[in-house]
């Protein structure tokens, strides 16, 4: 019941830094990248539901980003006049998890599906995999959006999304193995090298 308790505050936590970060945005990015990466680190240093190992918990001196660069920050349409098939997607310890493609956005630098968790209650998840992985980023992908998790910036007045790749950060498994992440799909490739974000 502990553990129950501890993942409870932990995406409380997760959910409350976003909503933070979302009140920022309007002031100032780079503050409001700050906050994020600041108040992250903490949690991966102290918390019992860290994605880091208890062992590396004390050592931690912070997570590692690329500097902000607001080029990498756009708002988009979700077009959704997609094929909403259902995929098995793998994830990093070989089990699948089944997302359901509800869109897909046209980026500067590509194009990348969107998917909805095919589980109780859903959510919107957009993982994404560039050429900075198994480089400096990890291999199997990013996140960008993940609500169910509370990742998540938001959308404008007209209900395009809020897609900063500053705020792209790394699936649990990029921290500890015995975590299972789903990893990015085809459909979420891009073939440049998004130095933004979260990186090894």
């Amino acid at each position: 019941m502990d553990d129950v308790l501890a993942l409870l505050d932990w995406r409380r936590r997760i959910a409350q830094l976003y909503a933070e970060v979302r009140d920022r945005l309007p002031a100032g990015p780079h503050g409001a990248h700050e906050h994020w990466r600041a108040v992250r680190s903490q949690l991966f240093s102290h918390h019992p539901q860290s994605p880091l190992p208890a062992d590396a918990r004390a050592g931690f001196g912070g997570l590692r980003c690329f500097d902000y660069d607001p080029s990498f920050a756009v708002v988009a349409a979700l077009d959704t006049e997609v094929e909403g098939a259902v995929f098995d997607v793998g994830t990093s310890t070989g089990a699948v998890v089944q997302f359901r493609r509800c869109g897909r956005v046209e980026l500067p630098w590509g194009a990348l599906d969107v998917y909805w968790l095919e589980g109780y209650g859903g959510g919107l998840f957009l993982p994404f995999r560039d050429a900075t992985a198994g480089d400096t980023t990890y291999g199997g992908g990013r996140y960008l959006l993940d609500t169910v998790k509370g990742a998540d910036l938001g959308s404008t007045g007209s209900g395009d999304l809020v897609l900063d790749f500053n705020f792209a950060y790394h699936p649990s498994c990029a921290h500890d193995p015995r975590w299972s992440c789903p990893l990015a799909p085809p459909g979420s490739r891009l073939d440049v090298r998004m130095e933004a974000g979260e990186r090894l």
